[in-house]
C-alpha cells in the first residue's frame, strides 16, 4: 500500500493550490507552513481534531481570512492578491455552504438563493430570478413549495439543503462544504452524503468538504486531508491513511465510530452489489 503524500507537490490538475499558510490569532498559531493541494473533480474530505483550524483553512482560501503568511491559488490565480475583477470572477465560480445553512432568515428559501444571483448579475429581471431559483431548490431535493418559506419554517436537513441551493445559484465549478452534516441523524446525513456525491458526478465539481463524519469519508470522498500539528500531515485514500502510524490518524479512524463506519460502508456496498 502507498504510502500517503506526507508533503503534498503542485498537480497541474490542482484546482486549489495552498504554500506555506500561517494563520495566527494574537499569539495562538493556527496554521503554520500548511500545504495542499485539491485536485479538480474529487472530493476531498478535510478531517482534524478541534481547534485545528479546518473553517480557517477554508475561510482563507475563500478570502474571508487574511493569512499572516503563504499563497492560495484557487484556478491558477492568486486569491490574496488578486484584482477586484479577477477576484469576482473567481468568485463567480464557487459555491460556499457554511455550517447550518447560514440562510438570511428574513428572506425567503427562493430569495436567499437569489442573493448571489443578484449580486453577481443585477442585469437579470425578477422572472429569471425567480426561475433559476425554483430549479436549484428542486435541484437539491427540496419540494417546490419550500421556495416561499422561512428558514424558521423549516426543518435543520431542510435548512441544509436551502443553503446547498445558494451554494449552486451560480452553477460553480468548485464547491466548498463545511460540515455539511452536523445535526442531522444518520438518515438525513446518508441522503445529503448521496446528494453532494449525485451532483458532484452529474455537475462535474470539485468538493472541498470539512467534516467530522466518518460516515461521509467512507461514503463519497475520494481523498481525505488530515489537519495536526498546525498543518496538513497527510492527504490520501483512507486505506493510504491507515498505512501510517501517525496516533491521531490511528485513533481517529480506528476508533469505535471508525470500525462502525467501515461496518456501515461494506454493508452499502454488499447491498449495492
Amino acid at each position: 500500500m502507498p504510502a500517503a503524500d506526507t508533503a503534498p507537490t503542485f498537480d497541474g490538475e490542482a484546482i486549489i493550490r495552498v504554500r506555506g499558510l500561517r494563520n495566527c490569532f494574537g499569539e495562538q498559531v493556527i496554521h503554520d507552513n500548511l500545504d495542499l493541494d485539491v485536485r479538480r473533480g474529487e472530493i476531498l474530505g478535510v478531517v482534524g481534531g478541534s481547534g485545528t483550524g479546518k473553517s480557517v483553512l477554508m475561510r482563507s482560501i475563500i478570502g474571508l481570512q487574511q493569512p499572516d503568511e503563504g499563497s492560495v491559488h484557487v484556478f491558477g490565480d492568486d486569491v490574496l492578491n488578486a484584482s477586484d475583477d479577477t477576484e469576482i470572477d473567481i468568485r463567480k465560480r464557487w459555491g460556499v455552504l457554511f455550517q447550518g445553512g447560514a440562510l438570511f432568515s428574513t428572506l425567503t428559501v427562493s430569495e436567499n438563493v437569489q442573493v448571489p444571483l443578484k449580486e453577481f448579475y443585477p442585469q437579470f429581471d425578477q422572472q429569471l430570478l425567480e426561475e433559476i431559483a425554483a430549479y436549484k431548490v428542486v435541484m437539491t431535493g427540496l419540494p417546490p413549495n419550500a421556495g416561499p418559506k422561512y428558514p424558521a419554517e423549516l426543518s435543520g436537513g431542510m435548512k441544509k439543503r436551502a443553503g446547498l441551493a445558494r451554494s449552486l445559484a451560480l452553477d460553480p465549478e468548485l464547491l466548498f462544504l463545511d460540515e455539511p452534516t452536523a445535526g442531522l441523524d444518520p438518515i438525513g446525513a446518508a441522503a445529503f452524503d448521496e446528494l453532494t456525491r449525485s451532483l458532484q458526478r452529474t455537475l462535474g465539481l470539485t468538493v472541498f468538504l470539512i467534516t467530522h463524519d466518518l460516515d461521509s469519508l467512507y461514503a463519497i470522498c475520494d481523498r481525505v486531508a488530515v489537519l495536526a500539528d498546525k498543518r496538513v500531515i497527510a492527504v490520501g485514500t483512507i486505506d493510504e491513511l491507515l498505512a501510517l502510524d501517525h496516533p491521531w490518524i490511528q485513533e481517529y479512524f480506528n476508533g469505535p465510530r471508525g470500525r462502525a463506519a467501515v461496518s456501515s460502508a461494506e454493508r452499502a456496498a454488499a447491498k449495492g452489489a
